[in-house]
């Protein structure tokens, strides 16, 4: 089987599946939209399911859209994903809730500049540790090391994302939750994971003119070819 993740040059939803692609060790390449369909962005988008990405190609043939089910076909493939019904529910409301965040925090640290972008991160402090409040009671609530198991599944990867994100925004913010913290940090210490987070193209410059370097070379965010 041959996996491919289809996205751009952003730090948003195609990175919770990666992060449980190193996790469970399934082997998939990552390609920046142009490069595997060989058209621009706006030639290409009628094209995909519901006009966006990331999709997942398996063996270049099945297209599978949206990340939150993404993650759910990798879970399966790995054989990992949750038996018990009463935790399977309580795992898609985690991941539900952790994708409510990606508005407008991804959009806003990996595009928002100057002004709009200190405006944008005053307007959504209040929503942002409303949620993380959330996400820290039912942390809390579980009893393991992680939302459902002492094992991650799906939904710990989708929270670490925006919980991680939200540090290029404000880095004071996740610092009121010393339990998320923690979490951050477990997740951080997988072998796997540490590799990813180190090796990962860096996110530079956000407000300011926001950047990935790749390969050694400053791309940036976008949906276009550099």
């Amino acid at each position: 089987m041959n996996l491919k993740l289809i996205y751009f040059k952003m730090r948003a939803l195609a990175e919770a599946p990666q992060l449980l692609l190193h996790y469970t060790k399934i082997e998939y390449d990552y390609l920046m939209s142009w490069d595997y369909y060989d058209k621009k962005w706006s030639e290409i988008k009628p094209t995909i399911s519901f006009k966006q990405l990331p999709v997942l190609m398996i063996d270049d043939k099945y297209e599978i859209a949206q990340s939150i089910a993404i993650m759910s076909y990798i879970e399966k493939l790995a054989s990992i994903n949750i038996k018990d019904d009463i935790l399977a529910a309580k795992a898609d409301a985690i991941m539900q809730s952790s994708q409510e965040l990606f508005m407008p925090l991804n959009p806003t640290v990996n595009f928002a500049v100057g002004d709009s972008f200190n405006i944008k991160r005053d307007e959504m402090k209040n929503f942002l540790l409303s949620r993380f409040d959330d996400l820290d009671r039912s942390l809390n609530s579980g009893g393991k090391k992680f939302f459902i198991y002492d094992k991650p599944q799906a939904c710990d990867f989708a929270a670490f994302h925006h919980l991680d994100l939200s540090k290029k925004l404000d880095d004071e913010l996740i610092k009121n939750f010393p339990r998320l913290e923690k979490f951050l940090d477990d997740i951080s210490s997988i072998d796997s994971i540490s590799k990813y987070l180190t090796d990962r193209p860096d996110l530079i410059d956000v407000g300011v003119e926001p950047k990935l370097i790749i390969n050694g070379k400053q791309h940036p965010t976008g949906t276009n070819k550099t």
